[in-house]
């Protein structure tokens, strides 16, 4: 199915675990609930795709186009999503626990109540995205854009936070203990309510 053709095709409900969808068109198609475990995707076209619960479990979506996707409840852990487009894509729910986002773009995101426990965020682009309430302990957010993100009661307990842009951001009744915000940019941010415990505020740039 390499670099396969299917704009919009139908999907719903199949397993189709270990199969090599690199570089195809999938744009519009609706892989509600298909089963993608352990897949290659990598470069592959999925604009406006239908992902909602989707099985994506450790599959390859390296340099994937997922602008506009719905990958509501979709399963993502240990997923690779490295430099892949997310601009504007729901991930209500998703369980992105142990991906590698490294790079991603992310901005504009909804990524509510999203569980990202230990995934890897270096230098992705999450400006304006939606983490209400999302789980990123122990994420790794090094140099990542959070400008403007809204971050209320999200937990990013012992989160790499270190030389990150979190300006604008709202991160009311969050928690960042014991978080790393070495050289963190915090100019205009809301820290009403957070819990800063453990967390060295004296390198931030304010």
């Amino acid at each position: 199915m390499s670099g396969a053709d299917l704009p919009g095709v139908n999907l719903v409900g199949l397993t189709l675990s270990k199969t090599d969808f690199s570089g195809a068109n999938l744009s519009g198609a609706n892989l509600t609930r298909v089963d993608l475990t352990e897949s290659e995707l990598g470069g592959s076209n999925l604009t406006r795709a239908l992902l909602i619960g989707a099985a994506l479990t450790r599959s390859d979506l390296t340099d994937s186009n997922l602008t506009g996707a719905d990958l509501t409840s979709a399963q993502l852990d240990g997923a690779c999503l490295i430099n892949a487009d997310l601009y504007w894509a729901s991930l209500i729910a998703a369980n992105l626990n142990g991906a590698d986002l490294s790079q991603t773009n992310l901005a504009k995101s909804n990524l509510t109540l999203a569980t990202l426990i230990e995934a890897d965020l270096f230098w992705a682009d999450l400006a304006g995205a939606n983490l209400v309430m999302a789980n990123l302990t122990r994420a790794t957010l090094t140099v990542a854009n959070l400008s403007k993100a809204c971050l209320v009661m999200a937990d990013l307990s012992g989160a790499t936070l270190a030389g990150s842009d979190l300006s604008g951001a709202d991160l009311t009744d969050s928690n960042l203990s014991d978080a790393d915000l070495k050289d963190a940019n915090l100019r205009g941010t809301n820290l009403t309510g957070a819990i800063l415990s453990g967390v060295d505020l004296s390198r931030v740039k304010r």
